[in-house]
């Protein structure tokens, strides 16, 4: 079957909606399914990335190229000037690529998209599956997927159709197939955990650069000598030359790294993780790495509290990096193996799977 996907990167949006969304293309592709994006060219797009593992990507231009800017003030929703021009525009553009493509799925992770989008273009395919995390705004789809942990039901029950399928919880989070495959030897490590290894993942893009932040507070603990740090982000992140000179200084020996192939690996030979709150906490939890979460943006607020309350992981606010950072000082094995085993009750890393199959039963 023919799969369309729309999705955005950007500086502003960060790099988490479209790998996820590749992650679940390479899937469908691999079942003999045809996976196309539809993609605008903000700055730190990344268009090239999704060429470059083999699937078309139609460009949308930003507002303002050829096109009327719109009225974005008017846009309420969470993220909504991220779209690059207002809901109507873009639905017209992609209305000619699928008329062209005709597929039978088209697939929407944007949190600028909501169902006046969706209407626009009823008609121009025959399934729609959404990916939310905010649980904020209405959708027409056949199917709903929050990886969120914790997800229920009634969260969506009154913004999407009575017969959308709703596939909830990080039961479902899209992870590359490396991180079930990494799950059994980096558990089996964990039995008798230690702390030489330490990585730094604040995502792709990292806008403001907490991680630079993370690295002077990480100076003033009072750390082994001999940990090791390896900061892994994108190639298109602001900050890598600043952070690239910052590593030097350190006064433990720090790697960056970035557009890394083998993160599974990476996480499942470290010993601590500290990360942003996003799609990377699903895949620290597939491999029961301990973590220390950095809360970087309010929508991640919810998934905070959960994984405080529930103990999977140590949490900050960005704004007190440099106090949570000091928690590392005084971790014991005890605490680094309850927060592996209560992490890695949460997923099994083979939720691609799970929404592959709910989509050919739909079909």
């Amino acid at each position: 079957m023919k799969v369309a996907i729309r999705a955005d990167a950007s500086l502003q949006i960060g790099t988490g909606h479209v790998m996820r969304c590749l992650t679940l293309a390479e899937a469908l592709r691999q079942q003999g399914d045809e996976v196309e994006f539809i993609c605008r060219t903000h700055e730190g797009n990344l268009l090239e990335s999704i060429h470059q593992q083999g699937f078309k990507a139609h460009e949308l231009c930003p507002a303002g190229e050829g096109q009327a800017n719109g009225n974005l003030k008017k846009e309420t929703l969470y993220g909504g000037l991220w779209l690059g021009s207002t809901q109507e525009q873009d639905a017209e553009h992609c209305k000619a690529i699928l008329e062209v493509m005709k597929p039978e799925w088209l697939i929407v992770d944007h949190y600028a998209i909501d169902q006046t989008w969706q209407i626009l273009l009823k008609g121009s395919y025959k399934k729609l599956m959404v990916i939310d995390d905010l649980a904020d705004r209405k959708h027409q789809c056949d199917i709903l997927l929050d990886q969120t942990y914790g997800r229920k039901p009634a969260d969506y029950i009154a913004l999407v159709p009575k017969d959308c399928q709703m596939l909830l919880g990080s039961q479902y989070a899209l992870l590359r197939p490396e991180f079930a495959q990494w799950r059994e030897y980096s558990l089996e490590r964990r039995a008798n955990p230690e702390l030489k290894k330490l990585l730094i993942t604040m995502g792709g893009v990292d806008p403001d650069n907490v991680t630079g932040q993370v690295l002077d507070a990480l100076k003033t603990c009072n750390l082994s000598k001999e940990i090791y740090i390896t900061v892994v982000m994108g190639a298109m992140a602001p900050h890598i030359v600043t952070l690239k000179k910052q590593a030097e200084t350190m006064p433990y020996k720090t790697e960056i790294m970035a557009n890394v192939s083998n993160m599974a690996e990476i996480m499942a030979k470290t010993d601590l993780a500290i990360g942003a709150a996003g799609g990377t906490t699903w895949e620290l939890c597939c491999l029961g790495l301990p973590a220390l979460i950095v809360m970087v943006a309010d929508n991640q607020r919810n998934i905070i509290s959960l994984l405080t309350n529930l103990y999977i992981a140590l949490t900050v606010d960005k704004e007190n990096v440099r106090n949570g950072m000091k928690e590392i000082e005084t971790l014991s094995k005890k605490t680094l193996l309850t927060l592996s085993k209560n992490a890695a009750k949460i997923l099994d890393g083979r939720g691609v799977a799970r929404v592959t199959q709910c989509m050919q039963d739909l079909n």
